[in-house]
């Protein structure tokens, strides 16, 4: 195993998960192959779940619908936590060291989170692994390769059937869930989004 970071390899915190348009981002993004998922079996298997729930009582098909194709799609983004990584390690909220423990196992780069006090820059550094919101994250993709990114998108959001969404609507959802930053890198590609 290597432990040299490697910046397109992410690992995805439950928190960005939850949210249905950051979500389908990054995983259309991943899809384009413009950076390697990776999340950890404590996120996948039983966080994400439990709050997916939580916020949407009684849409265990959907949910089971959600995971399987997630599965499917990133079959090698699943990171099976080691003990002792995770036991080496200290978080502000010790809870979240399986998301740590992920990325030091898959030698990502990076941490995709909504809850960047929790993954202190300088514990991270020590690791050679970065926080970053999902904003910044996107925005980085879209910055590397604008063209693949917005083909990306456009693929995405051309699947929004019920309701349709067009190129405005997409970037205003942007905006509002929390993605200013990568609705403001988008707005330029507009007519091909």
């Amino acid at each position: 195993m290597s432990y040299w970071p490697n910046r397109f390899t992410a690992v995805i915190d439950t928190n960005v998960l939850l949210s249905n348009l950051s979500r389908n981002i990054l995983l259309s993004l991943a899809e384009a192959g413009l950076y390697r998922p990776r999340w950890s079996q404590a996120t996948f298997e039983r966080e994400f779940g439990h709050h997916f729930l939580r916020l949407r009582p009684g849409q265990e098909a959907a949910f089971s619908r959600l995971r399987q194709a997630m599965e499917r799609a990133f079959p090698e983004a699943l990171a099976i936590e080691d003990e002792q990584v995770m036991g080496s390690l200290t978080l502000p909220d010790q809870d979240d060291r399986h998301v740590l423990a992920a990325a030091i196992q898959t030698s990502a780069g990076v941490i995709v989170t909504r809850n960047l006090k929790d993954f202190p820059s300088d514990i991270l550094a020590q690791h050679n692994v970065e926080s970053k919101s999902d904003d910044d994250f996107i925005s980085d993709c879209i910055d590397m390769s604008p063209l693949q990114a917005v083909l990306a998108l456009k693929t995405m959001r051309e699947r929004f059937k019920q309701p349709e969404v067009v190129a405005d609507g997409l970037l205003l959802r942007m905006e509002q869930v929390g993605l200013p930053q990568a609705a403001a890198m988008l707005a330029p590609f507009k007519e091909l989004l």
